[in-house]
C-alpha cells in the first residue's frame, strides 16, 4: 500500500495536472468528439472513436487525481529535522566500493519521471530514515544486504 505523504511541490504538480486535464485538455477533446459526432455514422468514424477513448482516459485520470489529492498529507520541512534523514530530504550516500547516489526522499506519487527521487516506501528510504551524516544504513536488496554511508543531508537541492 502506498504512503499518503507528499511534498508541497509534489502536491502542486498533481494539482496543476488535474487543472490542466479538467480545464484545458478535456474541453478540447469534448469539442473534437462533438465535431466528429456531427459527421454522422459513428461506427466507422475513427476520429470519434479515438477521441471518445481519450475522453475516457482523461476522466479516469481526473477521478484518480481528485481522490488521491484528497487522501494525501502534505509534509512541510521543519527545522528540527535538520541533520537527520526525514521525508523530503536530499541525501548523498556512498558504499564501500565508492559508488555514490544522490536523491530526494518523497511520496510515491512524486517519483515518476525523476531519476533523482525515491519513494519513502522503498527499502533504501526506510533504511535511511533518522540517520545522520556518517551513519551507516543497511539496505535489504534483491541481491542481499548492502551497506551505505550517509555523506550529506540537506532539505534544499544544492548538495
Amino acid at each position: 500500500m502506498k504512503t499518503n505523504l507528499i511534498t508541497p511541490e509534489g502536491l502542486e504538480k498533481l494539482t496543476k495536472e488535474l487543472n490542466y486535464l479538467w480545464r484545458e485538455y478535456r474541453p478540447e477533446i469534448t469539442q473534437k468528439v462533438t465535431w466528429a459526432a456531427s459527421l454522422g455514422d459513428r461506427s466507422e468514424n475513427a476520429d470519434y472513436k479515438e477521441n471518445k477513448r481519450l475522453l475516457r482516459q482523461i476522466d479516469s485520470r481526473v477521478r484518480f487525481l481528485r481522490k488521491r489529492i484528497d487522501a494525501l498529507n502534505v509534509i512541510h520541512h521543519s527545522h528540527e529535522q535538520n541533520g537527520k534523514v526525514f521525508f523530503g530530504a536530499w541525501v548523498r550516500i556512498e558504499n564501500d566500493q565508492g559508488d555514490t547516489k544522490h536523491f530526494r526522499i518523497v511520496g510515491p506519487d512524486e517519483i515518476y519521471g525523476r531519476k533523482d527521487y525515491i519513494s519513502i516506501d522503498s527499502p533504501m528510504a526506510r533504511a535511511l530514515l533518522k540517520k545522520e551524516v556518517d551513519d551507516e544504513a543497511i539496505v535489504d536488496t534483491p541481491t542481499g544486504m548492502q551497506t551505505w554511508y550517509v555523506n550529506n543531508i540537506t532539505y534544499t537541492n544544492n548538495a
